[in-house]
């Protein structure tokens, strides 16, 4: 999933302030690229938890729980496959 955030300042030479819809709050990410204020960058995660009109992603920079509007889906997700058969062989 991605959330889709605009830069608001830079806060140290390796962090900058972005504001995230529905947040309400500043949040500050790690970033070592030049961007400017004003401009959109995307954000991803993953979902861990879904209530109601409310959705929490967790990745490397995020850790927020947004409404669920301000979430994209980037990937389809695929379930694991598996290695070894649910039923037990016989010996």
């Amino acid at each position: 999933m991605a959330i889709t955030a605009t830069v608001r300042r830079r806060v140290l030479e390796d962090r900058v302030s972005v504001s995230i819809p529905s947040y309400n709050f500043p949040h500050s990410i790690r970033d070592t690229s030049k961007v400017k204020r004003g401009q959109k960058i995307e954000l991803t995660g993953e979902v861990t938890r879904v209530d109601d009109e409310k959705v929490t992603v967790i990745g490397p920079d995020l850790g927020v729980t947004v409404g669920i509007e301000a979430v994209n889906l980037v990937q389809k997700y695929r379930p694991p496959t598996r290695r070894k058969p649910l039923v037990d062989e016989v010996d």
